[in-house]
């Protein structure tokens, strides 16, 4: 593997994750729980699983549930879920379960993840905090089409393309995406990967854990996921917390064309930071500077790649690399080292790429968020509305918006929606929380406002002026953590929307 190809496997891990079934569905809690279910029997977690967990030590059991939900009776899967118990009776209050994002995201150690990360023992101690791999992902029926960085297809973002011609190419390799994970579709999973069908998953889980309703804390696509359980089961959700919103309930073209949005209002962020330290890495004395440096460099690279290393890549590692200030320095060298033109400094920039091979858990990720994303909702499938899509956004957005409009796989997918994506109902309890950064890379700030705007007085939104993708426990903002822990610990929802100052 050439560098270029182990700093291209740099950029496919930062951006993995962040987003027909046969029979008629209803987008409601029907077939969603048996009189008589599973309850979860705990025990110790798979060994890599403690291991990413410790210090912290968290339970692990199975739950299953229908593989097709239009077939109740037919093909059962498991899922594989977490538990961090609250070990104060006196406080406990139920279950909090948690999804990390994606689609495509394990989080079966997210539990002690934000054990580790500080969050606040009130909240360990009213909730059993549970973590999963919910369907498709992990230890839960995994999928898995085949990819590969060394492939055409190594990152859930579409390549940059430069002009028509680019998209009409593209459009040949995701047909052939698309057909290859249909041919290994044995067991028949993949079609049934749907937001709708993780939200009754959850239901299920509920259920076996003897809950009468459950809370939920979601991050970016976890956000749908949790828009799509209180819509469908409002009377058995209890405290919602939906931070860094996609704006729905499921991923379509229009929220994957505002990842472009999000890139050029949170590049500015970064780009003060570099313009500051320009005697250190050489970008630009000016916010503007560095700018220019980005497209100097990118096109650049599109004409002559360093090392494998082209414009493409530097465009998706920059997305990737944008979503938390703790990742500019590294961005800086990566820029550093191509702006040099030197192979030697390219390498050395690389040590991510080269210190490991990649997870088998790219492919599993790289699938689950295609399956989610293209059975949600059907997605055009003329090139022409393509092409002119990248056009537009390649003006409109002119750092990634040629990118994030250009043709996926879901435009040729096999399988068409079995049901309409989830409705937001606003009609049930007033107990969702919105938590968003004013600045974010693939959830931008108007995914919350959307959010708000769907579910009306069921909800409240908190903003904050902050940048980086996930606010609560993720970030560091004193009001928006203040006013989460209030909310999940004693109930306590903002009276009218809220606006945290930068902290």
């Amino acid at each position: 593997m050439t560098r270029g190809r182990g700093i291209r496997r740099s950029a496919a891990l930062a951006v993995a994750l962040g987003l027909g079934l046969s029979g008629s569905l209803v987008a409601g809690p029907a077939g969603a729980e048996e009189k008589e279910g599973p309850t979860v029997r705990w025990g110790a977690c798979p060994e890599d699983v403690a291991a990413e967990a410790a210090p912290v030590v968290l339970e692990c059991g199975t739950v299953p549930v229908p593989k097709d939900y239009a077939d109740p009776g037919g093909d059962r899967i498991e899922l594989m879920i977490s538990r961090l118990a609250s070990t104060n009776p006196d406080k406990r209050r139920g279950t909090l379960m948690l999804n990390p994002g994606g689609p495509g995201g394990s989080g079966l150690s997210q539990p002690a993840f934000l054990a580790n990360r500080g969050i606040p023992s009130e909240v360990l101690d009213t909730y059993d905090v549970i973590g999963m791999d919910t369907r498709g992902i992990g230890r839960s029926a995994p999928v898995a089409c085949g990819f590969t960085p060394e492939g055409p297809y190594f990152a859930n973002i579409p390549p940059y393309a430069v002009d028509d011609a680019a998209v009409t190419a593209r459009a040949k390799v995701v047909k052939e995406v698309a057909e290859q994970c249909a041919r290994r579709d044995k067991d028949g999973v993949l079609r049934h990967l749907t937001t709708a069908n993780t939200a009754r998953d959850l239901d299920r889980i509920r259920a076996a854990l003897g809950e009468e309703r459950t809370s939920f804390l979601g991050y970016s696509y976890g956000t749908a996921l949790g828009a799509a359980y209180a819509s469908m089961f409002p009377g058995r959700s209890d405290r919602i917390v939906l931070d860094s919103n996609i704006g729905d309930t499921h991923l379509d073209r229009d929220g994957m064309r505002r990842y472009a949005l999000g890139v050029e209002q949170t590049f500015p962020d970064f780009a003060r930071w570099a313009a500051a330290r320009h005697d250190s890495y050489g970008l630009g004395r000016t916010p503007a500077e560095v700018r220019r440096t980005y497209f100097s460099l990118a096109e650049r690279l599109d004409e002559k790649p360093v090392d494998g290393f082209d414009g493409n890549v530097l465009r998706q590692l920059t997305f990737g690399y944008l979503f938390k200030e703790v990742q500019y320095a590294k961005l800086a060298q990566h820029w550093q080292a191509l702006k040099s033109g030197d192979t030697a400094s390219v390498r050395a920039a690389d040590t991510g790429g080269r210190a490991a091979d990649t997870p088998p858990s790219l492919d599993n990720q790289l699938s689950v968020f295609l399956a989610v994303s293209c059975n949600d909702i059907a997605w055009p499938t003329s090139l022409d509305t393509y092409r002119k899509g990248v056009a537009e956004d390649r003006a409109r957005y002119p750092m990634f918006g040629a990118a994030t409009a250009n043709i996926m796989p879901c435009a040729f997918w096999p399988y068409p929606p079995a049901e309409e994506p989830v409705a937001i109902d606003d009609e049930g309890p007033r107990n969702i929380l919105l938590v968003q950064n004013l600045r974010d890379v693939p959830t931008p700030y108007v995914g919350g406002k959307l959010l708000r705007q769907k579910f009306a007085d069921r909800s409240r939104l908190v903003s904050v002026d902050d940048s980086g993708h996930g606010v609560y426990v993720y970030g560091d903002n004193p009001c928006a953590l203040n006013t989460t822990t209030r909310y999940l610990v004693d109930g306590k929802m903002p009276g009218k929307d809220t606006f945290c100052r930068a902290g």
